[in-house]
């Protein structure tokens, strides 16, 4: 066994989790404290400029290393974020940093376009393990990517771990929504995973836009507007639907052009409405029907999308919690199990989940020295 500790740093540039886990790196899962540390918004306008910054970038392997500009400064404020949550975490925690055998770090993504097999993660994975004086495992997409993969979702051969150890009969889908959805099929044979769509991400720009908030809390203003079915329908429209997994998705890949002129709640509405129908959708491309569906992910907060998922999904749904799982810190977790598998060469990306001819392990692992 070993004690691991992961970072996430997602798509809804909410802040930073932080778990520990000690694990085998295979079905012995044991699950630690975990906690959050939000960024704030001088971090969440940097790393929008990143954002920006980074569609500039050609897609090409060379332009991995790229940090023009604004994204050179955003790396350095992402690793040094990561490296106070941590020493933050390990105090108010009274974990000793020594105790620690990897720490799992997925950095922030900027960009990710696997149809040119391109994808960039900012943070310096060295630089954080000097910092800790622990060993770092990160940049867990590009091996995937550069093999043809889809590079994402990750988090699907932890989400099966859970699943079994659980002793669940399948199938079981867990659906996680971040800044984009994902989902993992779990039965018999490896697991199948893939980006539904739209998650937070459009939810919480048009918030900020057109409120100043860095969310729709709890649902509240979605509760208190009217979808626009004409708008929904054109939104769904997008090819991205009809494509068979594996397949995945960049933060950007959808535009909220289509609902600018509602006002803010029934632009709100529409948007949470397109994130609950594109995952009923996404059921339709699973083997077979699953029995049950566990939520994890910020999304679970979102009251009225979690009601609009229980009138669309074709069986039940329960929060990860009731499993006992955390559905905020499962992420972060994650990265710390794909941490110990990576020390261990272990796959943590299968055709069934990227795409990739063959099962792969990945990450780069950098000393404290």
């Amino acid at each position: 066994m070993a004690r691991a500790l992961g970072l996430m740093s997602g798509t809804s540039l909410d802040g930073i989790d932080v778990a520990i886990i000690d694990t085998d790196g295979a079905m012995h899962v044991s699950p630690g404290p975990a906690r959050s540390f939000a960024y704030d918004e001088q971090d969440r306008a940097l790393l929008r400029a990143a954002l920006a910054e980074a569609e500039k970038l050609p897609p090409d392997p060379a332009a991995r290393a790229a940090r023009p500009g604004v994204l050179a400064q955003a790396e350095a404020r992402v690793t040094a974020r990561h490296a106070e949550a941590i020493r933050d975490f390990l105090a108010a925690e009274t974990i000793d940093a020594a105790s620690i055998d990897i720490i799992g770090f997925h950095g922030q993504t900027v960009i990710h376009r696997p149809d040119a097999r391109f994808t960039v993660q900012i943070g310096d994975g060295a630089g954080l393990a000097r910092a800790i004086g622990r060993p770092v495992a990160y940049d867990f997409r590009a091996a995937d990517v550069a093999a043809g993969g889809q590079g994402a979702p990750l988090v699907p051969v932890y989400h099966q771990a859970l699943v079994l150890a659980e002793g669940l009969g399948g199938p079981i889908a867990v659906l996680n929504i971040g800044g984009v959805a994902n989902l993992t099929y779990v039965d018999d044979g490896p697991p199948i995973a893939f980006d539904t769509g739209p998650g937070n991400a459009l939810i919480d720009d048009m918030m900020f836009s057109g409120a100043g908030e860095k969310m729709d809390a709890g649902g509240a203003l979605a509760a208190a507007g009217k979808i626009d079915h004409a708008a929904l329908a054109d939104l769904l429209a997008h090819d991205y639907f009809a494509l068979p997994p594996p397949k995945s998705l960049d933060r950007n890949a959808f535009s909220s052009t289509r609902v600018a002129a509602l006002p803010l709640p029934d632009a709100i509405a529409t948007l949470t409405a397109f994130t609950a129908s594109s995952i009923a959708r996404a059921i339709e491309h699973l083997p077979k029907q699953p029995k049950l569906v566990v939520l994890s992910g910020g999304g679970a907060h979102n009251l009225t999308l979690r009601w609009q998922l229980m009138q669309h999904l074709p069986c039940g749904m329960i929060l990860a919690e009731r499993l006992g799982w955390s559905a905020d810190a499962m992420e972060a977790q994650a990265f710390a199990y794909l941490a110990v598998r990576r020390l261990k060469n272990l796959p943590i990306t299968f055709p069934t989940t990227t795409g990739v001819a063959e099962p792969m392990p990945g990450g780069i692992i950098a000393g404290a020295d």
